[in-house]
Parts: C-alpha cells; structure tokens; sequence
C-alpha cells in the first residue's frame, strides 16, 4: 500500500531542522544529545535522498542555501502544528512553569541566550518555548513575546525594548561594495525581508526616513529574518537589523553597521502576560523586564 504522506526519515528531518535553526551541527548536537557527527551524518543521507545541498560548508561553520531555507520553513510549519496538538493533548501545565511564544529571530537572537542568567538565579522554574513565525498558531502560552502594538486582548502588555533601526553587513562586503556613506549603500545590493505576518520596516521607508530615495528594487527578498541576517554574514548584501535583537551578532563582528545613519523603529518589542498566566511565568516576565532594563542602561553607559 502506497504510503499517503511523501516523507523522508524523521531523525534526519529532526537533526536538519536543528541544524538549520542554530545554523550549527554543533549546537544541534547538543540540543538533541548526539554527536555533532551524527547530525552532519544525518543531513548528509537528506542531502543524498533529495538530491541537493541543504548547507553550505563554510570556513566558520554552516549556512543555509536557497533550498535548505525552503524546506526550513516547511519542516517548522509541520513541526509546529504537531507541537501545538501534542501539547493540546498533554497536560503540560503540570510539568512547565513558564511556556512562551515567540518568533524564531526573537528566540535565537535574543531570548534563548538570555535563559541561562535566569536559570542560576532560579534553577527549579521549567521554561519552554513556542517558536514560530506564525501567530495563528501560536497554541497555549503563558507570555508572548512580539514586534507590533500591544492588542486589547485581555493581556498584560509591557515595552521590552524600543530599538534604532541600522543598516548592517560584513566587512568584507562593506570593503567589496565600498561602503562608505549612505550614497554608497543606497547602490549596494541590499536584502528585503518579506514577511506579512509582522510590519516590519522595508529599505524605501528607512531610506525616506533619511531623506534619500532609493529608485533601485532589492537584489534579494527572504521571508524569515534569522535567513535575511544568515545570507547578510555570507557577504551577500545589506540587511536592516534592530539594535537590540542583533546585539550579540555586533558585538562578536559577524555584522557591522555600514554606516552611522539609523532610524527610530515605528513600534517596540514587547511582552504579553496571558491572565491565566501562572506564578512561575509572572516571576519570569518580571525577571526578563528587570534583566532588559539592566542590559539597556549598561548599553546607554557604554555608548555614552
């Protein structure tokens, strides 16, 4: 009997999914407690099986190809909405203390790193997280965490943080381009993020803000963020990045600001507390706003 689903081995789909969300084997290895080479081993047979380069083998690392971002997006859907069923099944409330909803930027870049600081001050408080780019699928969740205007849904909706737009790249593709001043970049090939879900700022509106029209289209346009700012670090084109979300990837030099121009952005991250939130997770907002308020003076101070 003919299989009704044209799948390939889920342990592969597992590791891929892993390895593409932290853009690390490594790091995939140590989410799924396996070797790092039994995830390259398992994306190698995918690779076989579908017959194309999922990754790219890079000096530093890995990164994404145009069809490992495709089926990225794919796997993730699916994973969410067996996610959200699971936990729809599970009593899960009775084993987790906090479960937050975020996007997969906010969750890489932000939230994820941010964990470990709560953990030593409190170990005993479980914490998951409902990553996804969709918010109708969101499922159950104690706190949200997104870009946009806070809605009268009955949450509790507190300002994280209120970011300054900047145009970010490389050096080497600043070198490249010759990048100098806002007249350069406005001719250097540049990545758009398309994405209907969030109204995020796209170069005309950044570049109107600074008085400059840019006539030129995008070279390149991306549906997910964590994928606009990956292709960004393979020197490929500008990428628009918020201050705050892209601070790790600044301050360890995988991207630069490419000029000294910057925008305030038009809406501000923030946290929704759900009513039927429990202790646990009102303990976390409170930790995570007051964790916020202290990196955000640190960083005033050190930019003054």
């Amino acid at each position: 009997m003919k299989r009704p689903y044209d799948l390939t081995s889920m342990t592969a789909l597992t590791c891929f999914e892993a390895a593409a969300r932290h853009v690390s084997f490594k790091a995939a290895a140590q989410e799924l407690n396996v070797t790092p080479a039994a995830v390259s081993h398992q994306i190698k047979l995918l690779e076989a099986e579908l017959g194309v380069a999922l990754f790219q083998r890079l000096h530093r690392g890995v990164g994404l190809t145009e069809k490992g971002a495709f089926l990225l997006l794919a796997v993730q859907r699916g994973f969410e909405g067996i996610s959200t069923a699971v936990s729809q099944l599970r009593d899960r409330r009775d084993r987790v203390d906090v479960t937050i909803r975020t996007t997969t930027a906010v969750s890489a870049l932000w939230l994820t790193p941010k964990l470990s600081a709560f953990w030593r001050v409190h170990p005993r408080i479980t914490v998951a997280q409902v990553v996804t780019d969709q918010p109708e699928r969101a499922g159950h969740h104690d706190i949200g965490i997104s870009y946009g205007l806070p809605a009268e849904d009955g949450r509790e909706w507190h300002m994280l943080f209120h970011d300054r737009i900047i145009a970010a790249g490389t050096r080497r593709f600043a070198s490249e381009q010759g990048i100098h001043q806002l007249s350069d970049l406005a001719q250097a090939p540049l990545i758009q993020l398309h994405n209907e879900d969030n109204d995020w700022t796209d170069w005309s509106a950044w570049f109107r803000e600074l008085g400059l029209d840019r006539s030129r289209p995008p070279s390149l346009f991306v549906n997910n963020y964590t994928i606009a700012l990956q292709t960004a670090q393979e020197h490929v084109g500008a990428v628009l990045g918020w201050d705050g979300l892209i601070g790790e990837l600044l301050t360890e030099g995988r991207l630069v600001r490419l000029v000294p121009e910057s925008v305030p952005s038009p809406v501000a991250f923030y946290l929704a507390i759900s009513p039927r939130a429990s202790p646990g997770a009102r303990l976390f907002a409170d930790w995570l706003r007051g964790h916020t308020r202290t990196l955000s003076g640190r960083q005033r101070h050190r930019q003054g």
